[in-house]
C-alpha cells in the first residue's frame, strides 16, 4: 500500500500501523501560537474534504465513478444468503454494474477493521488516517458498518492534512501534529499575506499551534495531520 507522507521515524511507525504490524504515536510538547513570531513556511499534498476528510485510495474501490451505472438497489443480492438492512444501505449508488456486491461490502467492512485496530494502537493514528485519506471512504463505512467509529469522523472533520486551505475552510483554535517528524513547516498569514506564525518541528517533538480567526491562510507541509486540541476537539 502506498503512503503519501515522508519517511522517517515518526512516518515508519505510521506505515506500519497501517500495514497492521503495530504502532504508537509519540508526545511531546511544544506550542507556537500565532503572534508568536514567524519561523518557516510550505506548502500542500491533497487536503481533506471538512466534511468527510475524503481522499485517494489505494485498495479497491468500494464507490464507482459518476459516470458508471450502478446495480439498483433491488439487485443488490449477494450469490447466497443476504445483506442486513445496514449492509444494503452501504451499498446503494456503490456497486458499479458487473462488479459482486459483496466484494464492495467486503471493502467498507476491511475499512471498519482497519479502523478498529488502529484505535488499539492509537487513536489519533486512526483519525489522521481518515484525516488524510489513507482510509478512504471511512464516512460511509462508519455511518452503515461500524457506527462504533463515529466519534473518530467527527474528529477528522476537523482536521487538516497537509496542504494550504484558506478563507471559510480555516477553523479558529488550537491543533496538534499526529506524527511529529523533523522535517514538518507550517505557516499561518493574515489580510495581505502578513505572516501571522510560523515554524518547524525539527526535533521531532510533537507540536500545538493556534490558528487565530485573523488568519486567512494556513499552510503545512510534511506534517501528514492536525487534529483539534482542547476545547476545539
Amino acid at each position: 500500500m502506498r503512503y503519501p507522507f515522508l519517511a522517517g521515524a515518526a512516518v515508519v511507525v505510521m506505515t506500519a500501523a497501517l500495514a497492521a504490524c503495530g504502532s504508537s504515536s509519540s508526545d511531546g510538547g511544544k506550542e507556537k501560537v500565532a503572534g508568536a513570531g514567524p519561523t518557516a513556511a510550505s506548502q500542500p499534498v491533497a487536503g481533506p474534504e471538512a466534511e468527510d476528510g475524503g481522499a485517494p485510495s489505494t485498495g479497491p474501490k468500494a464507490s464507482p465513478t459518476s459516470a458508471q451505472p450502478r446495480v439498483p438497489s433491488d439487485e443488490l443480492t449477494p450469490a447466497t444468503g443476504s445483506f442486513t438492512k445496514k449492509q444494503k444501505e452501504y451499498l446503494v449508488d456503490r456497486v458499479p454494474k458487473g462488479m459482486d456486491p459483496a466484494a464492495v461490502l467486503q471493502t467498507g467492512q476491511e475499512t471498519c477493521d482497519r479502523l478498529t485496530y488502529l484505535v488499539k494502537v492509537d487513536r489519533d493514528t486512526a483519525v489522521g488516517a481518515i484525516v488524510t485519506g489513507e482510509i478512504a471512504d471511512a464516512k460511509p463505512a462508519v455511518a452503515h458498518l461500524c457506527v462504533q467509529h463515529q466519534d473518530l469522523v467527527e474528529q477528522a472533520a476537523g482536521g487538516y492534512a497537509d496542504g494550504t486551505y484558506e478563507g471559510g475552510q480555516l477553523r479558529p483554535g488550537r491543533y496538534r501534529d499526529v506524527t511529529p517528524t523533523t522535517t514538518c513547516s507550517w505557516q499561518i498569514a493574515g489580510a495581505n499575506g502578513k505572516g501571522l506564525a510560523s515554524g518547524s518541528s525539527d526535533d521531532g517533538k510533537r507540536t500545538v499551534i493556534t490558528i487565530p480567526s485573523a488568519a486567512r491562510t494556513f499552510t503545512s507541509t510534511g506534517c501528514y495531520a492536525w487534529l483539534p486540541e482542547g476545547d476545539n476537539g
